[in-house]
């Protein structure tokens, strides 16, 4: 499959008063012409610095220490601001995780979309701005889309207010939609009908999309593989099938078991991770999970672990490694399954 995006080795560290935050420490993931991938993780992980990164939409204190970002042949990193705007909103686009926040209060919605087209193509008439910001109000099914062009971002429910966010990230037809945690603050059901409308336009467009969540069930509806992320680093990476079927990871395994199922008893407890993300300003020498891992060993503490592959599957654990004990190992045998799912 053609490649869109491809990170490399990225690194980003926030210069603050009590130190370096080192917020990704080493990311490398690809994305493919029409595909969705899901980046997985709790809250510090890192998912929303690497989205933001790839915009260079960081704060004054924010360094990319290494790495790159190459989209469509170019590399993001070494691009100057005016290289960045003209990208922005044209080629890559982003919903982010609170429209309310994102959204102008006191500027009617519709010509905030109206705005973002005009960035970019200002050859465009007032009539015709009009009419596209129409016919993306209708795609995204805002109800009486003509009446709502005139409405302001408080007068929309927080559904509503999605869905112009994203009309307005699809306003130019990006190559790549960004979307960070856009679902988060909506209930299950507006939740559903967001996932569906993202799914139909990403095919009616053929846009590739970064879905950024903590929620693997979510994932599971959407994506086609994904990342998982902890510590600033990837620790497993799959197809949507293999990563359901076949965990590499003992974070990957946790997350999986705290996700509520029909078929799971009802007086059974969802199971929790114990323990607190790692400080970033003081990140662990080893693998970053070790501490609240299980089934952690000394070296895990000790060193971080190289990657191992299996087809397109890839995780970094000690545990993985050919030499790992069999006793008490959760995951022996399980490289050689996803090796023989990938053959």
């Amino acid at each position: 499959m053609e490649e869109i995006l491809k990170v490399e080795g990225l690194k980003t560290s926030f210069m603050t008063s009590s130190g370096e935050v080192q917020a990704v420490r080493g990311v490398s993931f690809t994305v493919h012409k029409g595909e969705i991938l899901g980046i997985v993780g709790e809250s510090g992980s890192g998912k929303s610095v690497t989205s933001m990164t790839i915009l260079r939409l960081l704060a004054d204190t924010a360094r990319i220490k290494e790495g790159s970002i190459q989209f469509e042949g170019k590399d993001l990193t070494k691009c100057n601001e005016k290289e960045m705007r003209a990208i922005r909103g044209q080629k890559i686009a982003m919903i982010f995780q609170d429209p309310m926040s994102s959204l102008n209060p006191l500027i009617p919605v519709g010509r905030q979309v109206e705005e973002m087209m005009k960035i970019h193509h200002p050859e465009l008439k007032p009539e015709e701005l009009k009419q596209r910001t129409l016919e993306l109000f209708e795609q995204v099914r805002i109800p009486e889309p003509e009446k709502r062009l005139k409405s302001y971002p408080h007068e929309f429910s927080g559904g509503m207010r999605q869905r112009v966010m994203i009309a307005m990230a699809l306003a130019n037809h990006p190559d790549l939609l960004i979307a960070d945690e856009p679902t988060t603050a909506l209930d299950v059901t507006i939740q559903d009908q967001i996932l569906k409308q993202l799914r139909t336009l990403q095919k009616q467009y053929d846009t590739s999309i970064i879905f950024i969540t903590h929620d693997l069930g979510v994932v599971a509806e959407l994506c086609d593989r994904v990342v998982v992320m902890y510590g600033g680093l990837v620790m497993e990476e799959a197809g949507i099938d293999e990563i359901f079927e076949h965990p590499l990871h003992p974070y990957t395994l946790g997350l999986l078991a705290s996700i509520p199922g029909i078929n799971k008893d009802k007086a059974e407890r969802l199971q929790s991770i114990p323990g607190s993300p790692p400080d970033m300003t003081n990140p662990p020498k080893g693998c970053p999970f070790a501490p609240r891992c299980p089934y952690a060993r000394n070296i895990c503490a000790a060193e971080c672990p190289p990657y191992v592959q299996a087809g397109g599957h890839r995780a970094m654990c000690w545990l993985l490694q050919p030499d790992a004990p069999a006793e008490g190992n959760p995951l022996y045998g399980k490289l050689a399954a996803a090796e023989k799912e990938a053959k």
